[in-house]
């Protein structure tokens, strides 16, 4: 009987340590991208001021409208799309919410309805497409850029994205780790960004038409 139970055990054994090997193998390269992702959030602006055929606000997040506002009454693009907004929500709305006289910007602006980042991006591309245009800066939160950035380059292929990340005081970049509100809003983000990688990668190894 011991005979027997020992045959058993090993394999057993054998097979709970290559999996707590795994386990662990995946954990650490989980957390070293993690830390190489909160590497690649900006920090600082770097390209406030070349011009682009437009500029799309990402809303979600505070300041993001009123930054877009800005760059576009100082005349870094001529047009200005708003991705995820409101169902029911118009221009007027938007501008009288962020105290804006709306006679100024009414010409320039267009609104999306998106619901999330992939939305934002391919309602965003599609409108750029029948725009003929080919540049954008996207303005979003700095903590949100790297996933943008990566969905705006998967459905608009050679668009030229110029990044224009807006912070928040309550987003505490420096040493992250060490703020727990901080850590879980990256890590969450960090999550999402590897589910649209994996995503992406799948779509192109599908034959062309299946990915769409």
């Amino acid at each position: 009987m011991v005979g027997r139970t020992s045959r058993r055990v090993g394999p057993y054994r054998k097979a709970m340590d290559r999996l707590a090997g795994l386990v662990i193998f995946i954990g650490t390269i989980w957390i070293a991208g993690l830390f190489w992702f909160g590497e690649t959030i900006p920090d600082h602006l770097e390209d406030e001021a070349s011009r682009t055929d437009a500029i799309a606000v990402l809303t979600g997040g505070s300041g993001r409208l009123n930054t877009g506002l800005d760059l576009l009454s100082r005349g870094v693009a001529g047009k200005l799309y708003i991705s995820g907004v409101y169902e029911g929500t118009d221009i007027t709305t938007l501008l009288d919410l962020s105290r804006r006289e709306p006679g100024s910007f009414e010409c320039c602006l267009v609104i999306g309805y998106a619901q999330n980042t992939i939305g934002n991006a391919r309602e965003t591309t599609d409108w750029m497409r029948k725009e003929g245009f080919s540049s954008l800066r996207i303005v979003t939160s700095g903590y949100h850029m790297p996933r943008a950035l990566l969905e705006f380059r998967f459905a608009l292929p050679g668009i030229e994205a110029v990044p224009h990340p807006v912070f928040s005081e309550n987003v505490k970049q420096d040493r992250w780790w060490a703020w727990p509100g901080t850590a879980a809003l990256i890590i969450s983000e960090y999550n999402k960004y590897l589910v649209a990688w994996l995503r992406h990668g799948a779509m192109r190894l599908l034959p062309r038409g299946e990915g769409a």
